[in-house]
């Protein structure tokens, strides 16, 4: 499936504030390789059901055994390992005995610690690589299968065999020493390709964490040829105390034509249901009790543009540009999910009405594609009755003392509510324009 950058910044999926970063909600790596290695996976939507539904069964196998994972790796016992091959020491003695290890051991004190320190965190990670070995052992993803026999494989030199029985705190200064020749000489590519397998197994472990810590559920992935997507109590992930939605797009219903006053809710809604397909196509659960989902060739959004004064565009030229690269798309291909956010804001009240109810009556004839789009312009509602195969929806916004409320309720229908006078005075606006 594929999304730009400008879906992708759109949805927040990654953003520098962590609070409205998607990748940083999702985050609970361990190791700074392992968070990097989460970012590439959330930045490459699958493109097949049975990658999406292998990816499902990983994380489902690694939620089934987080109280059994190894508590003895870090991200300080990788570091240590990493520093060890790249700090240049005193040449180890191949065969340690009594005389040759203590005269080491005097002569290269410093040497010798730092080797000794890094021993006793190899011990560490690769006892708890075997337990990793052992947690997998029973499981049904290729993914998982195929990282445990190569743990297995890479731990089965003699050396690293006998880490596996090691007491740490009894090694002797000989055993120290060949250990550590050991770790410097005959197995640095096998620890590396075990760091990296370890890398990729905490980025997936994070999206397990995630899933079961706000409370994901996995979707289920269809390959039709008809686009769709249904989901109950879908909430938005960022939100602290969210409200839930249900949702349904398919090819009767294509299309939903969105109103409401500003702050009303249409953006959160817009963007809770672009986060969820986006995850569903990475293979994570989705903020949602059930979700049902096409297969989708991409998703597209129009929702944050912004003019561009080195360029010398204005608001609604990048408006229009990125419309006509919407309906470029759609014309070259379906099942693509379409998320638009108040339309032409960029020019006049009565342009705006033109501009909108032509994109709105173009775009509801191309029935394999799902859209959602937004407006403040209530007025081209009327128009676009003629259409059955587009939703009216509406969040509801009442006035009580002077106080505007807001359910955050998706409702059939279309709004009309004018706050933006009301807002103004609610806010004091008017009071400090009458005291100029």
């Amino acid at each position: 499936m594929k999304a730009d950058n400008t879906t992708l910044i759109d949805l927040s999926i990654f953003h520098p504030d962590a609070e409205q970063s998607v990748f940083q909600r999702l985050n609970y790596t361990q190791t700074n390789e392992g968070r990097d290695y989460l970012r590439i996976l959330l930045s490459k939507p699958l493109n097949s059901v049975a990658a999406i539904v292998d990816t499902q069964v990983t994380l489902q196998n690694l939620t089934s055994v987080l109280n059994k994972w190894p508590k003895q790796i870090s991200n300080g016992t990788i570091m240590v390992l990493e520093k060890f091959y790249e700090t240049p020491i005193d040449k180890l003695p191949s065969h340690p005995g009594y005389v040759n290890s203590f005269i080491y051991q005097f002569i290269s004190a410093t040497d010798y610690s730092l080797t000794k320190y890094t021993v006793e965190h190899a011990i560490d990670f690769v006892k708890g690589m075997n337990v990793i070995v052992d947690l997998l052992e029973e499981s049904s993803s290729k993914l998982l299968l195929s990282w445990r026999d190569r743990i297995g494989h890479l731990l089965r030199k003699e050396e690293a065999r006998e880490m596996l029985v090691r007491d740490k705190k009894q090694c002797s200064v000989q055993d120290i020493l060949l250990l550590g020749n050991f770790l410097r000489q005959q197995y640095k590519n096998d620890l590396f390709e075990l760091i990296d397998i370890y890398h990729k197994l905490d980025a997936y472990q994070s999206m397990a964490i995630a899933g079961n810590q706000l409370g994901l559920h996995f979707p289920e992935v269809t390959d039709s040829e008809i686009p769709f997507l249904e989901a109950e109590g879908l909430f938005h992930l960022l939100l602290p105390v969210p409200i839930p939605y249900d949702i349904r797009l398919n090819q009767s219903e294509n299309f939903i034509f969105l109103t409401g006053a500003n702050m009303a809710g249409k953006s959160t809604f817009i963007k809770a249901v672009g986060i969820a397909a986006y995850l569903a196509h990475i293979g994570m659960g989705v903020p949602a009790k059930s979700m049902k989902i096409s297969l989708l060739n991409g998703i597209l959004s129009n929702i944050q543009v912004s003019d561009n004064l080195i360029r010398g565009e204005s608001y609604f030229f990048n408006e229009v540009q990125r419309i006509k690269n919407t309906i470029e798309t759609v014309n070259q291909g379906n099942k693509w999910l379409i998320l638009i956010d108040e339309l032409f804001k960029g020019t006049n009240q009565e342009d705006a009405i033109r501009c909108s109810t032509a994109v709105m009556e173009g775009l509801s004839k191309k029935r394999n594609n799902l859209f959602i789009l937004s407006t403040h312009l209530y007025e081209i509602g009327g128009t676009l009755q003629q259409y059955s195969n587009i939703q009216f929806r509406y969040f509801e916004t009442s006035v009580n003392a002077g106080e505007l409320q807001f359910s955050y309720q998706l409702k059939p229908g279309i709004s009309n509510d004018r706050l933006g006078y009301l807002i103004l005075q609610k806010e004091g606006v008017l009071d400090l324009l009458g005291q100029l």
